[in-house]
């Protein structure tokens, strides 16, 4: 058996997330589908983290182990002809044995992007959380920072993914940048709770419109903090831009 480490975008808005769900679409089980084609028997497809519905990516990392003999450049163009055109496998290649693209990463990148002009072209609609409306920006990008280090981040999880092991986190950036009529909201971590990101960028979000100050936001990560942060931002403005290996 051949492990295969796969580089992936897709565009999330037709797809119930990335974990298979029986009779529903989803990533993982679009790539189990397709590979399970080419080798002519059922895979498993391992991915680096589960996105949630409507979340897109631009470099996912998911791994497949196979039999079949196919060199990985004639893999990578025959799963992009059966593919549909959402997703997108953008570089193949041969892993060791064991690497399983979630338990080998080291980081994962995730941006946020809002559209804050008064009329969103139809053409960004699917891909940013719109908000027209004013917000203290400065106030947003001078919290954002708070979230680097490690914290528990329990608040920020969502509802359904509180029974983890440990909630703690460790983020290594957490920017927030204004630039020609859009918001983006730049996240490095060692991974990321369900949600996590997106109730960072709502809680943001409230901190902007003047609900909360820099003490309300810093108590949210108090370890085992029983209050919820948020509220949860929309899935489609959320992208998952890298994940990041040794070497």
């Amino acid at each position: 058996m051949r492990r295969i480490k796969v580089t992936l975008a897709y565009d999330g808005t037709d797809f119930h997330g990335w974990q298979v769900q029986p009779g529903l679409a989803t990533i993982q089980g679009t790539l189990e589908q397709i590979f399970g084609e080419i080798e002519g028997s059922r895979v498993h497809v391992a991915g680096s983290g589960r996105t949630d519905a409507g979340v897109h990516a631009l470099r996912q990392t998911a791994a497949v182990s196979l039999a079949n003999p196919i060199p990985v450049d004639n893999l990578l163009r025959a799963a992009n002809r059966l593919l549909p055109a959402a997703i997108r496998i953008l570089a193949a290649e041969e892993a060791a044995q064991d690497f399983h693209p979630r338990h080998h990463a080291v980081s994962k990148t995730y941006e946020y992007r809002i559209f804050r002009g008064a009329v969103c072209p139809p053409v960004e609609w699917r891909y940013v959380h719109h908000y027209p409306y004013p917000l203290d920006v400065e106030r947003m990008m001078a919290l954002a920072p708070l979230v680097e280090g490690r914290h528990d981040f329990v608040a920020f999880a969502a509802s359904d993914d509180r029974e983890h092991e440990t909630t703690v986190r460790t983020i290594f950036s957490s920017r927030l940048e204004i630039a020609e009529g859009h918001m983006f909201y730049r996240v490095s971590g060692s991974g990321f709770l369900k949600h996590m990101v997106r109730n960072i960028m709502g809680t943001l979000l409230e901190a902007g419109k003047g609900n909360l100050d820099a003490a309300g936001f810093e108590a949210l990560l108090e370890p085992g903090c029983a209050r919820r942060a948020g509220p949860t931002a929309p899935a489609k403005g959320l992208f998952l831009l890298r994940v990041d290996y040794e070497g």
